[in-house]
C-alpha cells in the first residue's frame, strides 16, 4: 500500500506563488504515475499535472506555463510549483498515485486560496 501526505497549501494573493509537496510512503515501487488534481466548490475534480515513472509530464491547459510538477526520488516526494496564481486556481489540491496494479490512491487534500 502507498500513503500520501500533502503539504504547502495556503492563502496567497493573485500573482503570488506556492509550492505543494506530496510525500509518498509504503510500496513506492508499485507507483506508475503521480499527479496533482484539484477540486473547486461545486465542481468536479480535474487533473492539474502528472508525471510518470519514466518522467513523462503532462499539464492541464489552464496551468501550462505557470505550474511545474517535479519529483525528488530520493525523498519519494512530488512537488507542484505554482506561479502567477489566479483566483480561479482556488481549490482543494489532491495528490494522486496510480499503481501499476490496483486502485488509485489519494492524499487528504490541501486548500489553496487565491485572493483577488
Amino acid at each position: 500500500q502507498v500513503q500520501l501526505v500533502e503539504s504547502g497549501g495556503g492563502l496567497v494573493q493573485a500573482g503570488g506563488s506556492l509550492r505543494l509537496s506530496c510525500a509518498a510512503s509504503g510500496s513506492i515501487f508499485s507507483i506508475n504515475r503521480m499527479a496533482w488534481y484539484r477540486q473547486a466548490p461545486g465542481k468536479q475534480r480535474d487533473l492539474v499535472a502528472s508525471i510518470t515513472k519514466s518522467g513523462r509530464i503532462n499539464y492541464a491547459d489552464s496551468v501550462k506555463g505557470r505550474f511545474t510538477i517535479s519529483r525528488d526520488t530520493a525523498k519519494n516526494t512530488v512537488y507542484l510549483e505554482m506561479k502567477s496564481l489566479k483566483p480561479d486556481d482556488t481549490a482543494v489540491y489532491y495528490c494522486n498515485a496510480d499503481p501499476f496494479y490496483g486502485a488509485s490512491i489519494w492524499g487528504q487534500g490541501t486548500q489553496v486560496t487565491v485572493s483577488s
